[in-house]
C-alpha cells in the first residue's frame, strides 16, 4: 500500500510517499481502509521533531491524527464493529498516523461516522472536536446564560468551541478576522468582532467575560492582558500558549492537551447529523501532496481546514 512518512525529523522535504506493507491488527486493532485524514498544527511539530520529547514516536512514522474510513478488518476481541462500518478517530498521537490506504486504530477509539455528511469530510471532525467539546465542558466548565470571549473564533477549533458554547446556552462574543464575521453569526454568536485592541479593555467589547478562549498565538504580554478580560471567579482556557491567572480574583487558566475520547467523538458526531454542528473545511488535496500542505503551512499559505484524501 502507499503510505506518507518521514524518516527523520526536519523541514517538510523529509515526508516520502513510498510503498509500505499493510499493516495486521492485533488484539484489541481494527484495520481501516482510509477514506482521508486532515491536517493539523501538531502534525507539523511532529514532524519537525519539536514535540519529540512530549510525544516519542518510532521513525519511520506515518502522519495524520484524523482518520476517516472504513473497517477492513477485525484483531481478536473486537466484537462491536463490522468490517464495511464507516469510521472515524483520533489516533494515537505516538502511533502511525492514517496518510495512508490503510492504517490500524484501538477499536476503544473509533466512533460511528457522521452520515450526513460525506465520509471524506468527516476526516476535519476528529482531533478539532475533541479539543473545542474539552475545552467548552471540561477546561471553562461553561454553563446556560455565561459569558464567553473566544478569540480566534473563525478557524477549526475556534469554530466548533462558538457552536458548542451556543448550544450550551452560553453568550458567545466572537473575534476574528472580518471574512469569518457572516459564518459566526450563522453560528449563533451574540457579537463577531474584528481583532482584540487588547490594551482598550474589556469593557470596549462587552467584558469582563465568564471565561476566555483564546486560539491565537500572541506574545506573553498580550496573553497577559488576556486575563483582564476575565470576570473575577471565572476561566482563561487557551490552546495557544498559557493565559496567566490571577489569584486576587480566582481567575483560574486552564491549557488544553487533547485527547481521544470515544464517548466525546460519538456526541459530536450526533450533533453534526442533527445540524447542530457545522464543519468549515477550506479545501481537499490528495495525501500524495502532504508535503506541499505542510510547507504552505509552514509559510502561512493554508487557507483553512485541510481534507487530505487516501488514494
Amino acid at each position: 500500500m502507499k503510505a506518507m512518512r518521514f524518516h527523520e525529523f526536519g523541514s517538510s522535504e523529509v515526508l516520502r510517499y513510498e510503498d509500505v506493507d499493510r499493516p495486521v491488527p492485533g488484539t484489541g486493532q481494527v484495520l481501516v481502509r482510509v477514506a482521508a485524514t486532515s491536517f493539523n498544527p501538531v502534525d507539523d511539530h511532529i514532524r519537525a521533531g519539536v514535540l519529540a520529547d512530549m510525544i516519542p514516536i518510532t521513525l519511520p512514522y506515518v502522519p495524520g491524527i484524523d482518520l476517516a474510513g472504513t473497517v477492513a478488518g477485525l484483531g481478536p476481541r473486537v466484537t462491536d464493529l463490522e468490517v464495511g462500518d464507516p469510521v472515524v478517530a483520533m489516533l494515537p498521537l505516538d502511533s502511525a498516523g492514517a496518510a495512508a490506504e490503510y492504517v490500524l486504530a484501538p477499536a476503544e477509539s473509533l466512533a460511528p461516522a457522521p452520515r450526513s455528511i460525506a465520509l471524506t469530510d468527516a476526516a476535519a471532525l476528529p482531533l478539532t472536536g475533541l479539543a473545542a467539546w474539552q475545552t467548552v465542558f471540561e477546561l471553562a466548565e461553561l454553563k446556560p446564560g455565561q459569558s464567553v470571549l473566544v478569540n480566534g473564533a473563525g478557524g477549526a477549533v475556534g469554530s466548533l468551541v462558538v457552536q458548542l458554547a451556543v448550544g450550551a446556552g452560553a453568550h458567545v462574543t466572537a473575534v476574528d478576522a472580518p471574512q469569518h464575521a457572516d459564518r459566526l453569526r450563522g453560528y449563533g454568536a451574540d457579537r463577531v468582532l474584528t481583532p482584540l485592541t487588547l490594551a482598550a479593555g474589556p469593557a470596549s467589547v462587552g467584558g469582563p467575560f465568564h471565561a476566555v478562549v483564546n486560539h491565537v498565538r500572541v506574545s506573553p504580554d498580550e496573553l497577559a492582558q488576556l486575563t483582564n478580560y476575565v470576570a473575577d471567579g471565572g476561566v482563561c482556557a487557551s490552546t495557544a500558549g498559557p493565559i496567566p491567572e490571577d489569584t486576587t480574583r480566582k481567575v483560574r487558566s486552564a491549557s488544553l492537551w487533547v485527547r481521544s475520547d470515544r464517548t466525546q467523538l460519538t456526541e459530536l458526531v450526533t450533533k453534526v447529523d442533527t445540524g447542530k454542528l457545522h464543519l468549515h473545511i477550506a479545501g481537499h488535496r490528495p495525501i500524495a501532496e502532504l508535503a506541499t500542505v505542510h510547507a504552505d503551512a509552514g509559510a502561512g499559505r493554508l487557507p483553512g481546514k485541510t481534507i487530505l484524501l487516501a488514494p
